[in-house]
């Protein structure tokens, strides 16, 4: 599968509202002849660039409005010497995420780069610590980056702009990946340096097909230009109307109960509008981890939500992973809890389940937003806890919490199997007995008819 290589100023055109890219002057610079490291017929070789495609340089940079919300754009020009990054190429990024940060808007990067430019050496590679400075920074200020990935992204451009990028997007079939084709191992699977091949992997958030991209844009800016609430966001209604259990082994059976509702119902139900961010950013998904931002009543969400399935390491550090980014952007979280624990095979121990939980619960313990959480389901020890916000716990009553599985507690007790239903009744694990112990703040009901 092969994806249209646009200029870059189509590539703006085919994303952004008719007539509205404006754009920024490009910053001077004193050049001596044939560049820094007099490479000779470097001159001659910008001179055919610029002719071939009309740029004086490998990126485009202005402002436009996506979907009626302004931006700034970064636009790469893969004809102009591979879109490849140089010294004036530094100056006109350095200048748009300036232009960004002044202007508090959100910064859209079109990415299609083959890397550094060898013409102009390490003053070229550099260029890579002036962008990840200016990222650094606009981070720090509260602004989200986006990025699309274009065919191709590869070296710096991939490693600074695309996955240092807030929200990453990829065209289909685009070549992504650190190593360009004429420097990985002959033998490498390309599978590997696609967008597919990435998202797989979780680095890439989704790929959308080019005629879905502007809309897409369109819905994150509007998410991430939502107002916010310094608030915790209320717990969303039960969706099951069921009574809290008798007993403790009631409980535990509602709550396994194969046909009650699960987080994507509770999602749906919660959210006007909601977008999905997937992978950990370290070679990992876990699709019973949903995380992502919507919009709630008009203002935004963020959302991390357990499936009821063992969560992997991989959906920890999404999990963390969004809470971060909400943490910076000013956005309340929503989490909801429901598994009967961490994965604990070995495939997890390899992958970093200790790590990948901790890191959950200091993301959490870090956050200056407010946390909201409900309990759904299950609540299995230490890999549930993780999610929980402290203080702010809310449930339904068809859920359970304990420090351990009842079976599992017999077992530990020497207790036979037939000893669980009255070890679940003394761990008191009954919605209302969590909030009789102040684990959790309140039941839920299902909303008014």
């Amino acid at each position: 599968m092969t994806t249209t290589r646009l200029s870059a100023r189509a590539a703006i055109a085919s994303v952004t509202d008719p007539g509205t890219f404006a754009e920024l002057p490009a910053p001077h610079r004193e050049s001596p002849t044939d560049g820094p490291l007099a490479w000779s017929g470097y001159d001659a070789s910008r001179a055919r660039a610029a002719e071939r495609t009309g740029e004086q340089e490998s990126v485009v940079t202005g402002t436009a409005l996506i979907g009626g919300r302004e931006a700034v754009l970064i636009s790469f020009e893969f004809g102009f010497l591979g879109g490849s990054l140089g010294q004036r190429t530094g100056d006109r990024l350095e200048a748009a995420y300036t232009h960004a940060r002044e202007q508090r808007l959100p910064l859209v990067s079109l990415i299609a780069t083959g890397g550094s430019r060898m013409q102009e050496g390490m003053l070229a590679l550099t260029q890579l610590q002036r962008v990840a400075r200016q990222s650094v920074l606009t981070r720090a200020a509260g602004l989200p980056q986006l990025a699309v990935l274009r065919d191709p992204t590869t070296g710096g451009g991939w490693a600074t702009l695309g996955a240092g990028a807030d929200v990453v997007l990829a065209l289909p079939g685009a070549q992504v990946g650190f190593a360009g084709s004429r420097v990985r191992p002959a033998d490498a699977d390309p599978a590997a340096y696609s967008a597919e091949g990435q998202y797989a992997a979780g680095h890439v958030d989704a790929v959308v097909p080019a005629a879905h991209l502007p809309g897409t844009l369109a819905r994150w800016l509007r998410v991430l230009a939502a107002p916010r609430s310094g608030e915790p966001v209320e717990p969303p209604a039960a969706l099951a109307d069921v009574r809290p259990p008798a007993t403790g082994w009631d409980a535990v059976r509602q709550a396994r109960e194969p046909g009650r509702p699960r987080a994507e119902a509770y999602l749906d139900a919660y959210f006007e509008l909601r977008l999905h961010l997937s992978g950990d950013r370290a070679g990992g998904t876990d699709p019973g981890m949903l995380c992502g931002l919507g919009l709630r009543e008009g203002r935004a969400v963020a959302y991390a939500a357990q499936c009821g399935t063992a969560t992997r390491p991989a959906g920890y550090r999404t999990a963390a992973r969004v809470v971060r980014l909400a943490d910076r952007l000013g956005i309340p979280v929503l989490t909801l809890v429901d598994t009967p624990g961490a994965a604990n095979d070995a495939a997890a121990e390899h992958a970093g389940a200790g790590p990948a939980i901790a890191d959950a619960f200091a993301a959490l313990a870090a956050a200056t937003v407010p946390v909201t959480t409900l309990l759904i389901g299950e609540g299995g020890s230490g890999g549930a806890l993780a999610l929980a916000a402290p203080g702010n716990t809310w449930v339904t009553p068809d859920s359970y919490f304990s420090v351990i599985a009842p079976e599992l507690a017999a077992a530990i007790l020497k207790r036979p199997p037939s000893a669980a239903p009255t070890t679940a009744d003394q761990l008191r694990i009954r919605p209302q007995d969590l909030v009789s112990l102040g684990v959790a703040r309140g039941i839920v009901g299902p909303a008014p008819a």
